[in-house]
């Protein structure tokens, strides 16, 4: 009997899926990053894996994996995945795009709002009960009606989230390595260089898959570019940005605010960070909707029911 090794619980029937086609499952059970240790010794013999991004699948495990025919990632990003190797182990690896689209694009404009209108800080106020009736000063934030929206990446993620900004009143404009006619025709956007963008955007929503490329795209050479009001936002890859700049920006008050569901070193976040009131931040919820992640799992056992049955998959990113 074909096993199938999942490393976290996942909402849906993932699970119910995969046996109905008259595989085993084996799920680890507890709800954190499963130990290197018991991830090989539990994946070893199984002839597919379903990890999370948590899940770093690297030469050392894929080597261990003897049986396994296919990786299928339950998240639209594999930067956790050594791809390539995978590949030469004739390994498939697939991920979940489209599906958790509209609920990242939700979060990215959820934070450009919370970041703009100061919601961390007005929570704090009500919270520590120093609410003392309405002031025409308090906490005053940053309207977005008439404002630039830059959006860094025109995948689908970042097409969602610049229709949504677009109903705010906001002018689009994006950067991406390619022209995108579909992206500049929906939303009325331009092309520019990341370095206009950076100096002519009122609200930055990032949309970059992490790689080689993208590691550090944001950081000490242009991120100072940005205005003195505008706010940063992230809810791709906590490496796209060096968090060390941006930290600096915020305490200096050199940018206004930035919303941050995605960090550099998950889930250990910079204690810097909780010193200051001009960032609002999340704990990469980007996908977490229940339609969504059971969308996800659901997507991985079909991935690997194909795959196993000797199919194709159904979202390849190696092959």
């Amino acid at each position: 009997m074909k096993k199938v090794f999942i490393t976290r619980k996942l909402p849906g029937e993932p699970e119910q899926l995969i046996k109905a086609e008259g595989f085993s499952v084996k799920v680890y059970r507890e709800d954190r990053a499963i130990p290197r240790d018991l991830l090989i010794r539990h994946a070893k013999d199984a002839d597919a894996l379903i990890p999370m991004i948590s899940e770093k699948i690297d030469k050392e495990i894929i080597d261990e994996l003897q049986k396994c025919k296919i990786i299928a990632n339950c998240a639209v990003g594999f930067n956790n995945i050594d791809v390539e190797y995978a590949r030469q182990k004739n390994i498939i690896v697939t991920n979940t795009p489209d599906i958790l689209t509209d609920a990242t694009a939700v979060i990215a404009v959820g934070l450009i709002i919370a970041a703009a209108r100061r919601f961390y800080e007005a929570e704090n106020l009500i919270r520590s009960q120093k609410f003392e009736g309405f002031k025409p000063k308090l906490l005053l934030g940053i309207e977005m009606k008439g404002k630039t929206a830059g959006i860094i990446g025109a995948g689908r993620i970042g097409f969602a989230t610049a229709k949504r900004l677009k109903a705010f009143g906001t002018k689009i404009i994006y950067f991406s390595r390619r022209k995108n006619r579909q992206f500049e025709d929906e939303h009325q956007a331009k092309r520019v260089s990341l370095n206009s963008l950076l100096e002519l955007s009122d609200f930055i929503s990032i949309h970059l898959s992490l790689s080689k490329e993208t590691f550090h795209i944001l950081n000490e050479k242009n991120l100072p570019k940005m205005k003195r009001t505008a706010v940063i936002v992230n809810t791709s890859r906590g490496e796209v940005i060096d968090e060390k700049v941006l930290r600096k920006l915020l305490k200096q008050k050199k940018i206004f605010s930035a919303g941050l569901d995605v960090f550099e070193n998950e889930p250990n976040v910079n204690p810097e960070f909780f010193k200051l009131d001009n960032v609002f931040m999340l704990p990469h919820i980007g996908s977490a909707t229940l339609e969504a992640r059971s969308s996800m799992a659901e997507l991985c056992a079909k991935n690997v029911i194909n795959v196993l049955n000797n199919l194709p998959p159904i979202t390849p990113v190696n092959f």
